[in-house]
């Protein structure tokens, strides 16, 4: 296979951290050749790292994308409200293309992106890794299979664990819709999506409940002030004291995201100064802490997702009934129990772990994607025209949870499609 070059907007966390190691265990298929990122520090070392020249690294993703086609494939690992401006443009240039989760914070740009998807005829594909897993797509697999008969209901949980749910959706970037999205949206759009897949329709009707329920300025500690460092009288006792997230001899994430400094001088002064040093009950998030969503698709399965964000692990466990047996999954033990009713036989199947990140889901992506643009394929796995289905479920259950009204996917979809939505 002749190697691909790649240039990469946004050299953050995941871009640098998640698909950018694929490259550099595999030389012989990838090369990153150019890079944009506004930050100078983050820019610099990633071209250091991967041997980019100066003159194609760029503060601003507009002057790259301003030059002739400088490699053969794009990832956009930008922000969630910067995806559809970098993701269009590319197109047009002639990249393939790899668009971080999700497609856009608005439905109307998503919808944009699925039919830009179907007229310049790229690889142009999601980042939802779990589909790229071996854990999903063994259960996949055992659906296709027959071996529990049509499904039937789905039972879906996502445990995000408490450094998690503090770091990113209560101090960090993702804690507040007016610069980010909702959480069901950045977070768990490649839940739904899983769920539509297993579920083999489309979605016909969405209901969901949840709020901001604990960190709020009324469940603060009694004399606590604005910032952890400013002498909180609960500091022994909170389990959201900054210091013992962010002081520790660990510097890797999240610890590496408050700033470029990672001294003890440096991190303390983050903490002073920056969001990561405020009391999670008085910062300015506005996303929901818990949130469930009730599914019914047009071929009569019936979902139920829950969200949990106190869990004490990172994870996903499943239940999924059909018309023959069912399936009871664990992520994080890497377990799939499948149930026949016939014999009452349970066999369990162990996945074997994967050394790569989220079960190898960022291997197995960039693998696919690699592949993918090496054969100038279209379409895919996680194609734009296969994932807006999980991007309207999220927008529905958004809206759902905020006006308390069952949604309609049909006259969503219509509303969408002309501007009434999203």
């Amino acid at each position: 296979m002749t190697k691909r070059s790649l240039a990469l907007i946004g050299a953050g966390d995941r871009g640098y951290h998640c698909y950018a190691p694929y490259v550099k265990e595999n030389p012989w298929k990838a090369e990153f050749v150019a890079v944009a990122e506004t930050d100078a520090k983050k820019r610099n070392s990633f071209g250091d790292d991967f041997g980019i020249s100066e003159q194609l690294r760029f503060d601003d993703f507009h002057k790259m994308l301003e030059q002739p086609r400088l490699a053969d494939a794009l990832l956009v690992c930008t922000s969630d409200r910067l995806h559809f401006e970098p993701a269009m443009l590319a197109l047009e240039k002639g990249y393939h293309i790899m668009l971080e989760k999700p497609m856009s914070t608005g439905l109307d740009e998503c919808i944009a992106l699925a039919a830009a998807s179907e007229k310049y005829h790229r690889v142009f594909i999601l980042c939802y890794v779990l589909r790229y897993t071996a854990f999903f797509q063994t259960i996949r697999r055992i659906i296709d299979n027959g071996h529990i008969g049509s499904v039937n209901s789905i039972v879906h949980m996502e445990n995000i664990p408490l450094v998690d749910q503090v770091h990113s959706f209560t101090r960090g970037i993702f804690r507040n819709t007016n610069v980010a999205c909702p959480i069901i949206l950045s977070h768990c759009c490649h839940d739904l999506d899983v769920i539509s897949w297993f579920a083999g329709a489309m979605c016909k009707k969405v209901s969901s409940f949840g709020s901001l329920s604990h960190f709020r300025r009324e469940n603060a500690p009694a004399g606590a002030p604005e910032r952890c460092l400013d002498g909180c009288p609960a500091s022994g006792t909170c389990p959201y004291y900054a210091p013992n997230y962010y002081l520790t001899e660990n510097t890797g994430w999240p610890t590496s995201t408050i700033g470029t400094d990672m001294s003890l001088e440096g991190r303390l002064a983050a903490l002073r100064t920056g969001p990561y040093g405020r009391c999670v009950y008085r910062c300015d998030n506005n996303v929901a802490d818990n949130q469930t969503v009730i599914m019914e698709f047009e071929n009569g399965v019936t979902a139920n997702f829950s969200l949990q964000p106190f869990a004490g692990a990172n994870g996903r466990t499943l239940k999924i009934t059909g018309t023959k047996g069912g399936i009871r999954a664990d992520m994080e033990k890497n377990s799939i129990e499948v149930y026949d009713i016939s014999s009452g036989q349970r066999n369990s199947i162990a996945v074997p772990p994967s050394r790569y990140k989220y079960g190898g889901g960022d291997h197995g992506i960039m693998e696919y994607f690699i592949t993918g643009a090496a054969k100038n394929a279209e379409g895919g796995r996680t194609s734009m025209g296969s994932s807006i289905e999980s991007h309207l479920i999220a927008f529905a259950a958004e809206e759902s949870r905020k006006k308390g009204i069952v949604v309609n996917l049909d006259d969503y979809r219509k509303g969408s499609l002309t501007g009434g939505a999203g």
